[in-house]
């Protein structure tokens, strides 16, 4: 059972559910007027360098 969740862990569910957290977390920052994390930046493909430089 541990290659299984692995293999989840890993494939797409995995890579599918951590977008999801991530879009989720930048949300949250971004309506709260924070900066978002880089990590949660960069698993959306968005250079977290130039988003500084997008404005409202």
């Amino acid at each position: 059972m541990s290659a299984l969740r692995n293999s989840v862990r890993t494939g797409f569910l995995g890579r599918a559910f951590a977008v999801l957290g991530a879009a989720n977390a930048v949300s949250a920052a971004v309506e709260a007027g924070r900066r978002p994390r880089a990590n949660d930046l960069t698993k959306l493909g968005i250079d977290p360098a130039s988003f500084s430089q997008v404005s409202r």
